[in-house]
């Protein structure tokens, strides 16, 4: 299959590069093919107030509100992820290109290792987020079935793209089709493991 013709939501594995910088307030991502080494998918946070940005150099960084629009390369929104002020446990709301719902995030109270549930718009759970931070190794599954992996293991061809240790790995189950709802929701989590439960 030419990777140029391939839909970006169809990929099996992605490398994820985090933008990093000593004054960045916003959370901006790269998604790589690990194969070509071609960018698949632009994850930004462009919609940041003025205030957001201040808080985001305080303590008060994991309450602060945000919006991300992953999208094709210079090209049309194909997910956007929004949650208000958290106060305490986070819950993300994630819709499609067209702004319908797609399902929510809700964190997990007294999580040891960190936790959160991933909803279907019908409100069901479709899987659960589980990770170990000692180890960046985080899995996405449901009554034993793995549907997704983030580690910042890869001995691929990628590997030359893991310069920097903000780089990681999102292997999805091919189980899942390229349209099906839960292949969208695990891609924006992968986003949000870091604002939701790391920062």
């Amino acid at each position: 299959m030419d990777n140029d013709s391939t839909p970006p939501l169809s990929y099996n594995a992605f490398v994820v590069k985090e933008h990093v910088g000593m004054f960045k307030a916003a959370n901006n991502y790269d998604m790589f093919d690990p194969e070509s080494g071609r960018l698949v998918l632009e994850c930004r946070e462009e919609k940041l107030g003025v205030f957001t940005k201040l808080l985001r150099f305080t303590d008060y960084k994991r309450a602060t509100p945000f919006h991300i629009e992953i999208r094709e390369p210079g090209g049309e929104n194909l997910i956007e992820i929004k949650r208000g002020i958290s106060l305490f446990l986070s819950e993300v709301e994630v819709f499609d290109g067209e702004g319908n719902l797609l399902g929510c995030f809700k964190q997990k109270l007294f999580s040891l290792g960190g936790k959160f549930d991933v909803y279907g718009a019908d409100g069901m759970v479709l899987c659960s987020l589980r990770g170990k931070w000692t180890g960046w190794d985080f899995s996405f599954g449901l009554d034993g079935v793995e549907f997704a992996r983030v580690n910042k293991q890869w001995s691929g061809f990628g590997k030359e793209l893991f310069t920097t240790a903000d780089t990681y790995m999102l292997s999805i189950d091919e189980s899942l089709d390229s349209d099906h709802p839960l292949r969208k929701l695990i891609i924006a989590a992968v986003m949000c493991i870091d604002m939701v439960l790391k920062e």
